[in-house]
């Protein structure tokens, strides 16, 4: 009777972290449509808003590529790839975790299991990362169907270095949320204060040079800046002043890693406690 209850439990402590990422992928099947359409609908709209309205009304180039001024759809499309996938996280690293925490208390449940409160964090951060796939590739989709990438091939890339913002992004939230005891609005202020200015300052509809000197800081420091002038790059090459590709990418990665430890050693603490 324990050697059978002790082999029940080795596959869930192996695999554990691929079962808690399923349990949250069919738990987003409850959400499915707010997942497509944030995928899909979202570019629809904004391609739809900017390539149609927006650049109708541009008559002076805002961004130059190695052949010289680039359409202004090509300009925006990388940074709106960006922002959709750490849009993602801050949707599924803010109350997802709450829920999880203290109003379902789902983690808990989990950590009376076999299942190890590192495989549970692990799993989490999986299923969320699968659903910037999803929706990095569907945006990349409606960008090729619009025209709004250079080159084609290349700009594939887009989709792992959106993932990479999403997760530079996301992970440092997630160690947030996972300190959290108590919801005092402490999410809508992420929201308003944190998010809403990276995207508005962190050259997305216009180059960061154009800012004043004293918010261009913004933007160096923000992971929706970086995957976009990486996404730029990858589109239709270096313009003037272009970082190189890799120190954006290294910027991304930092960011992940430190976020990662952090946001692991809260949740993990949190659950051991």
């Amino acid at each position: 009777m324990v050697a059978a209850a002790f082999a029940g439990a080795l596959r869930p402590r192996r695999f554990g972290a691929w079962y808690i990422a399923e349990h949250q992928l069919r738990q987003m099947r409850s959400y499915g449509w707010t997942v497509v359409m944030s995928g899909i609908g979202s570019p629809l709209i904004y391609m739809l808003g900017i390539g149609l309205g927006l650049a109708a009304f541009l008559d002076v180039p805002v961004a130059s590529g190695p052949d010289g001024p680039v359409d202004y759809l090509w300009f925006v499309a990388p940074a709106l790839l960006a922002t959709a996938a750490v849009s993602v996280t801050t949707e599924e690293f803010t109350y997802t975790v709450m829920a999880g925490f203290k109003w379902r208390r789902l983690f808990w449940g989990m950590n009376a299991s076999p299942v190890s409160p590192e495989q549970i964090c692990s799993g989490l951060v999986i299923a969320v990362t699968l659903r910037m796939v999803f929706v990095s590739a569907a945006y990349y989709l409606v960008m090729v169907l619009f025209g709004a990438v250079g080159d084609v091939v290349l700009g594939t890339l887009m989709v792992p270095v959106g993932v990479l913002a999403g997760l530079a992004f996301g992970l440092p939230l997630l160690a947030f949320s996972a300190g959290i005891e108590e919801d005092r609005g402490q999410f809508a202020m992420v929201q308003r204060f944190v998010f809403t200015p990276l995207f508005l300052f962190s050259g997305t509809f216009y180059p960061l040079d154009t800012l004043p000197v004293g918010l261009q800081w913004v933007g160096w420091i923000s992971p929706i800046w970086h995957a976009s002038e990486a996404g730029r790059l990858l589109s239709y090459g270096p313009g003037p002043g272009s970082w190189p590709l890799g120190a954006h990418l290294a910027v991304l990665a930092l960011l992940a890693v430190v976020g990662w430890f952090v946001a692991r050693r809260v949740f993990v603490g949190r659950l051991r406690s």
